[in-house]
């Protein structure tokens, strides 16, 4: 029997997908806001909202972790600005504007940034 599973495929292999994520993930990071498909910007906040939330801890072991995904840069950007900007905000780090479509496949498109 078919057990439903977590999380969109977005119509891409698992490596794919996992590659993905993470530019997406590093682009919303160093930029603070990107635009993309709303299905991809819906998986790709559920994974942010947990690194930040990891790096808000800021310790070597949460350094660690997220150095297991990011690239150096991206790690301290996390750890030293963006995690102690919300230490004090429980969760909701991300919004997600809805925008029309897409004009060349009609993708729903969507802005996703970091909220201040």
């Amino acid at each position: 029997m078919r057990k439903r599973k977590k999380g969109r495929r977005l119509s891409r292999k698992r490596n794919q997908r996992r590659a993905l994520l993470k530019s997406l993930t590093s682009a919303l990071i160093l930029k603070e806001k990107i635009k993309t498909t709303e299905a991809k910007a819906k998986e790709v906040s559920r994974f942010v909202e947990k690194q930040i939330s990891r790096a808000k801890i800021g310790n070597l072991t949460s350094r660690r972790l997220l150095a297991n995904f990011f690239s150096p840069p991206i790690v301290k950007k996390l750890v030293n600005e963006i995690g102690p900007r919300y230490k004090d905000r429980p969760g909701g780090y991300i919004r997600i504007i809805k925008l029309g479509p897409r004009k060349s496949d009609g993708a729903r498109m969507a802005i996703i940034e970091l909220v201040k």
